[in-house]
């Protein structure tokens, strides 16, 4: 079994609105983050994707991130993100996403299972408005995921899997 944990936690109410820091979310099952943009059905998923070779990807409850993924960003294409920019939920530490699609993983007492990888999209590039960003993210954009068990996650949580 590997642990890492939870270094940030993000909301977005809104499509297009700035994602929101938060302390704890609620993570509900089949439904995401309480207040969150996708718990309630007002999410933007993968359509405005530039690539029209691209599948339309299946949408997910909730969205994760690996910090380390956001230093190679910044080391490889010298783009820094500000806290939230990258639009996924959750920030993770020593934790491998690549290897969770398909996985079922806990995050604080949510259980969670990856569904496929995140790979970034034309939109978030607009909105965060840092030329190269998507090509930068690619295969590191993170995991898109669906909350299997109800339970409140933190910042320092443990991610379990």
């Amino acid at each position: 079994m590997g642990t890492g944990r939870v270094t940030q936690l993000h909301i977005a109410p809104d499509s297009g609105e700035p994602m929101q820091a938060r302390e704890t979310v609620d993570a509900v099952a089949e439904r995401g983050l309480r207040g969150d943009r996708y718990f309630e059905g007002r999410g933007l998923w993968n359509f405005l994707d530039e690539d029209p070779n691209r599948e339309v990807q299946e949408a997910s409850d909730i969205t994760f991130i690996e910090a380390e993924a956001l230093a190679a960003v910044e080391q490889d294409a010298g783009i820094e993100l500000s806290m939230g920019a990258h639009r996924r939920n959750v920030t993770t530490q020593n934790v491998p996403l690549n290897h969770l699609v398909g996985q079922t993983f806990t995050v604080g007492d949510a259980i969670c299972e990856g569904i496929q990888l995140c790979e970034p999209c034309g939109y978030m590039q607009s909105l965060v408005g840092e030329e190269g960003l998507s090509n930068a993210l690619v295969h590191r954009g993170g995991l898109d995921a669906t909350v299997v068990e109800s339970g409140p996650i933190a910042i320092d949580d443990e991610v379990r899997w």
